[in-house]
C-alpha cells in the first residue's frame, strides 16, 4: 500500500519505537494479549461444568454476547470514522484496558445471568477497538508485504483466542482464574501498544464521511472481497466455539479416560496451529496472489468441515489430526481478505473499510454459532459441521469472481 502522499504523517512517526519490525513485534504481542478475553468464556465453560453445568445454548450465548458487542462496536466505529481519525495506539489502549476490566469483573459474579452477558457484550464492544485497529496500525508499515503483516496479526489473534483453552485443559484451575488471567493479559496488551510506532503509510486524520461506508457494497471489488470474507466467517467462529465440545463427546465415546482435558488440549493445538497457517498464508499470498491462497484455503477447510463430523467416536489420534488441519486451513485465508480491502480501498478510508468488513463478518457469526447446537441435536454432528462448509464454498465463488476482475491487478502487486 503506497504512502498517502501529502496527507501522510512526517517521517518522525510520533512516539513509539522507531523501526518497522520492533513496532510490528509490539503490535503482535499486544494483539495476542488483548484477544485472550475473547474466548475466555468458551474455555471457562469447561471448568464450569464441574460446578455449574451450562447447556449448549448457554455456553454459546456467552461467546455470542461478545460477537454481538463487537458488531455494535465496529459499526459505531465505522460510522464515526474512528480508525481513520485518531491515533490507533490510543484507541487500542483504551479498548484493550476496557475489555480487560469487563472480563476481570466476571470473576466476582455468579457464572450465569444477565449481568454476565452484559459484561461479555461490553467486552465485545471494546474489542472492536483492538482487532481492526491493530490491522490498521500494522498496515501503516506495509511495503510489498501487507499479506505477511496482516497474516502475523491474524496469527496473534488466533493464539490469543486459543490461550484460554490451554488454561482450561488443566482442570484444577477454577473458572474464575481463567477470567482473571485473560483480564490481566488484555490490560497488559493495552499498555504495551504505546511502545509501537506508526508507519509512513498513515494518512492524516480524516473527516467523518458517512457516505464512504457505502463503498463497502457499491464498489464491486470491495463487495466481492467482503462476500468472500463472509463465507470464511460463517465457518470460522462456529468451529472455534464448538470444536472443544465436539471433541469431548468424541473422546468420551471412544473411551478416553479424561476426555475433557484432552479435548481442551487438542482444541488449543488446533486453534493455535492456525497462527502457523496465517503466517504461511500471508507469505504465499504476497508471492502467489491473494485470491489463489483464499480459494485454496477455503476449499481445504470446507473439506475438513464435511469430514470431521463423521469421525465422531473414531480413534482420538485421527480426529485430532483432522481438527489440527482444520484449524490451520480455516485461518490461512483470513488475512488476505483484510489485505485485499486495504489494497482496494481509498487510502483515507482503509481503517473504516476494515472495520466495516469485520462488523459484517462477526454479525454473521451470531447466526452460524447458534445454529450448530440445534442442528447437532436434531441431525447429528455431521450435519452441523457440513452446514458450516456452505460458507467457504460460497466464499470460493466470490474470490474466483474477484480474481477474474480487472481490479484484481491491484492485489499483492499484481499477483491476484
Amino acid at each position: 500500500m503506497a504512502p498517502a502522499g501529502p496527507a501522510a504523517l512526517p517521517p518522525a512517526w510520533v512516539g513509539g519505537l522507531a523501526g518497522k519490525w520492533p513496532s510490528i513485534g509490539v503490535i503482535l504481542v499486544a494483539q495476542f494479549a488483548a484477544m485472550a478475553v475473547w474466548f475466555a468464556s468458551a474455555a471457562a465453560a469447561s471448568a464450569l461444568a464441574r460446578s455449574a453445568p451450562l447447556s449448549g445454548f448457554e455456553a454459546a450465548l456467552l461467546t455470542s454476547a461478545v460477537q454481538g458487542g463487537f458488531v455494535v462496536g465496529t459499526l459505531a466505529s465505522a460510522l464515526l470514522g474512528l480508525p481513520d481519525r485518531f491515533d490507533p495506539r490510543r484507541l487500542f489502549m483504551i479498548s484493550a484496558i476496557t475489555a480487560g476490566i469487563a472480563s476481570g469483573a466476571l470473576a466476582a459474579l455468579p457464572p450465569t445471568g444477565a449481568t454476565i452477558l452484559g459484561l461479555r457484550f461490553l467486552t465485545g464492544v471494546a474489542l472492536a477497538g483492538v482487532y481492526p485497529i491493530g490491522m490498521r496500525l500494522a498496515a501503516t508499515w506495509a511495503s510489498g508485504d501487507l499479506g505477511l503483516l496482516v497474516g502475523l496479526l491474524v496469527g496473534a489473534l488466533t493464539l490469543g483466542s486459543a490461550s484460554p483453552h490451554l488454561l482450561a485443559a488443566f482442570t484444577q484451575f477454577d473458572w474464575r482464574l481463567i477470567y482473571i488471567a485473560a483480564s490481566g493479559f488484555a490490560i497488559f496488551g493495552g499498555v504495551a501498544i504505546l511502545l509501537a510506532g506508526v508507519g509512513p503509510n498513515a494518512p492524516r486524520a480524516a473527516r467523518i464521511r458517512p457516505g464512504s461506508v457505502a463503498q463497502a457494497w457499491r464498489n464491486r471489488p470491495l463487495r466481492l472481497t467482503n462476500l468472500g470474507y463472509l463465507g470464511h466467517m460463517w465457518e470460522l467462529y462456529a468451529m472455534w466455539t464448538w470444536l472443544a465440545i465436539f471433541l469431548a463427546e468424541s473422546f468420551r465415546i471412544s473411551g478416553v479416560a479424561d476426555g475433557h482435558s484432552l479435548a481442551e488440549l487438542v482444541t488449543f493445538a488446533a486453534i493455535a496451529a492456525g497462527a502457523l497457517g496465517a503466517w504461511i498464508g500471508g507469505v504465499f499470498a504476497d508471492r502467489w496472489g491473494r485470491t489463489t491462497v483464499a480459494i485454496a484455503s477455503m476449499a481445504a477447510s470446507g473439506a475438513c468441515a464435511l469430514a470431521i463430523g463423521w469421525l465422531l467416536g473414531a480413534e482420538p489420534w485421527m480426529v485430532s489430526v483432522i481438527a489440527v488441519i482444520w484449524g490451520i486451513t480455516i485461518i490461512a485465508d483470513s488475512a488476505q481478505f483484510s489485505a485485499s480491502i486495504a489494497e482496494l480501498s481509498e487510502p483515507d478510508s482503509v481503517g473504516t473499510m476494515l472495520t466495516l468488513q469485520t462488523c459484517a463478518g462477526f454479525l454473521l457469526t451470531l447466526v452460524s454459532i447458534q445454529l450448530v447446537a440445534p442442528i447437532a441435536h436434531a441431525l447429528g454432528w455431521p450435519a452441523a459441521f457440513s452446514m458450516l462448509a456452505i460458507g467457504p464454498a460460497l466464499g470460493c465463488v466470490a474470490m474466483a469472481r474477484l480474481r477474474a476482475s480487472p481490479d484484481a491487478i491491484r492485489l499483492a502487486g499484481g499477483r491476484r
